[in-house]
């Protein structure tokens, strides 16, 4: 089968698999998450060369620990109250690996990762984002579908037009140690596009009040700058591994982890910016 054919089949599935089980119910939503957290788990073991059984025994239990608290907390005070105190958690830990991460992609000395060091990114990399992105469609007003399915038209909006940008007028290397390919230019144009983007599903497919606009503005920021930081981070991570893809589960796209790199990343982000709307308001 041609290439392109068959990367566009294979996304095309990813997309309509991932919006269906989105707006169906909450259900399907957590249970495509849950299926895309194992394969994460099983994808990112093999790129640091650890043993996958413990591993998955803790993303599935963890998973299910999560999804239990957050739906016997909808009618308990008592479990409400620690529903909070366990999302508070679990963003602090999120939030401090995710600044590891960071430096692990920015210090050029690592060129091996040590055993405590993969363990540590398995958790706070890969299984805690997975459970804060099903907290992020859950509002005062209960699950909402189209939060999250925005978010990622948001991310698949600036990795197209980086793309576009890039192979057009692009000439200044952004990361080239990492991603030959990454220039500024394609990441300032994915940037402008994703403001661009999110202005229009602020408005027309969430309809918020317009003096809310900039709530979805800032989030094509933070998908912009932090999406692309994500994906540099996992190929790091492909790098030390000597792999060209985290995995073969989607014929010309990858693993799991090559599609869900940015979004994972910019999770946590997303949802310490709730945190603060909330706190402000």
């Amino acid at each position: 089968m041609n290439e392109t054919l068959k990367r566009s089949l294979s996304g095309a599935v990813y997309v309509i698999l991932l919006i269906a089980c989105i707006l169906y119910s909450t259900e399907s939503f957590f249970i495509l998450f849950g299926a895309f957290l194992l394969v994460a788990t099983v994808e990112f073991c093999s790129l640091v060369q650890i043993n996958k059984i413990t591993p998955l025994l803790i993303a599935a239990l963890s998973y299910f620990f999560f999804y239990q608290i957050t739906f016997a907390s909808e009618g308990y005070l008592l479990l409400l109250k620690f529903n909070k105190n366990f999302d508070l958690a679990v963003l602090i830990t999120t939030l401090i690996i995710s600044i590891k991460c960071i430096h692990f992609l920015f210090d050029n000395k690592i060129v091996k990762i040590d055993s405590l060091s993969k363990y540590f990114y398995l958790f706070g990399y890969i299984i805690l984002p997975f459970i804060i992105i099903t907290k992020i469609p859950f509002g005062k007003a209960g699950y909402n579908p189209k939060i999250l399915i925005s978010i990622f038209i948001l991310i698949w909006t600036n990795d197209s037009f980086a793309y576009i940008v890039g192979k057009s007028i692009g000439k200044t290397k952004l990361f080239e140690r990492i991603s030959p390919k990454k220039t500024i230019e394609g990441f300032v144009g994915g940037v402008v596009f994703a403001v661009i983007a999110s202005y229009i599903i602020a408005k027309y497919y969430i309809q918020i009040a317009e003096s809310n606009l900039y709530i979805w503005i800032i989030i094509a920021l933070i998908v912009g700058i932090f999406g692309t930081i994500g994906d540099l981070i996992e190929s790091k991570f492909k790098r030390i591994a000597a792999v060209k893809d985290s995995g073969k589960i989607m014929p010309g796209h990858g693993g799991v982890l090559d599609r869900l790199d940015s979004v994972i990343f910019v999770a946590p982000i997303i949802f310490l910016f709730y945190q603060i709307l909330n706190y402000v308001s």
